[in-house]
């Protein structure tokens, strides 16, 4: 694989790597669903996602297409969706440009033929909590550009938001947010953990509000500031475990899995990666995955 679908593969691995309260990681599955769902999800995933020239929407259907046919249920639609501009945004620009920079043109460029791919592909991956909407139905054929759907979305769906603010979260919250605890714990699956914390603390977590309304997404953001200070606090991680032990316990007892701040924590460890790579597409990746000639 090129170097950008190792560090996308190497993203999904920390993910479950990292003890995240309520997701599901290597010590503790749970939602129906085992860490080499996840892994499997990541390696079938990434050819498509990173096949240099292909835009967003197709990048982002294949993939999900990959995963149903591999794992059989949704483990990584989030993840897709933010990743898919992030890799491309790697790819292309211009040289020494930085990946926000690149990224910026990359959403704007963004077309209705983008936006038809990914409707089908979240249709196929079909979230939990996913209804219809009375604009922009991800079940009919698309009537804007994929950024212009995001933007409608972006109020009440945290990875819609991504696109309508050039990915501010994972900038100004994941990636200081990264550093800190890199600085702190000196291992990346402890950092990923305080990622997610500040990512939950911050605001509601949208999978959440989808499944389970407004106000448990509110509480488990209450919970999830607790936690944070905690951690904080804490004189080593020895000290951080049972805090987070003790969430994931009533997260998953309460069948509540954070899955948009999990999706965030791929997203900015990647972009990390990413930022630091050269501008250009790396083609040592071999014979590019087939292609339908239009969405099914």
């Amino acid at each position: 694989m090129p170097a950008r679908a190792d560090a996308f593969v190497a993203a999904c691995a920390l993910d479950v790597a990292a003890f995240k309260p309520g997701n599901v990681s290597q010590e503790s599955p749970g939602h129906g669903m085992r860490a080499e769902d996840f892994l499997v999800s990541a390696e079938v995933a990434a050819p498509f996602l990173c096949a240099p020239g292909r835009p967003v929407g197709e990048r982002i259907y294949l993939a999900v297409a990959a995963t149903r046919a591999a794992v059989a249920c949704n483990t990584n639609l989030g993840i897709l969706l933010l990743t898919a501009p992030l890799l491309l945004a790697a790819e292309t620009g211009r040289p020494g440009a930085s990946l926000a920079t690149r990224l910026r043109g990359v959403l704007a460029d963004l077309s209705l033929a983008d936006a038809d791919w990914a409707f089908r592909a979240i249709a196929l991956a079909a979230p939990g909590g996913l209804g219809h909407a009375e604009a922009h139905d991800v079940h009919a054929a698309a009537d804007v550009t994929l950024l212009a759907a995001m933007q409608a979305a972006a109020a009440r769906d945290r990875i819609a938001h991504q696109y309508a603010t050039g990915f501010r979260d994972v900038f100004e919250i994941g990636l200081p947010a990264l550093s800190a605890g890199r600085r702190r714990w000196r291992d990346d699956s402890r950092a990923l953990v305080a990622v997610y914390l500040a990512f939950l603390a911050a605001f509601p977590d949208s999978h959440v509000a989808r499944k389970r309304g407004e106000d448990t997404a509110e509480r488990v953001r209450r919970q999830a500031a607790e936690c944070l200070a905690a951690t904080r606090a804490a004189v080593d991680w020895a000290a951080v475990r049972p805090g987070l032990a003790d969430l994931d316990r009533r997260l998953k007892a309460d069948g509540i899995n954070p899955g948009t701040s999990a999706d965030l924590c791929v997203a900015t460890w990647l972009a990390d990666r990413l930022g630091a790579a050269p501008a250009h597409p790396d083609n040592r990746s071999g014979p590019v995955p087939e292609r339908p000639e239009t969405p099914v």
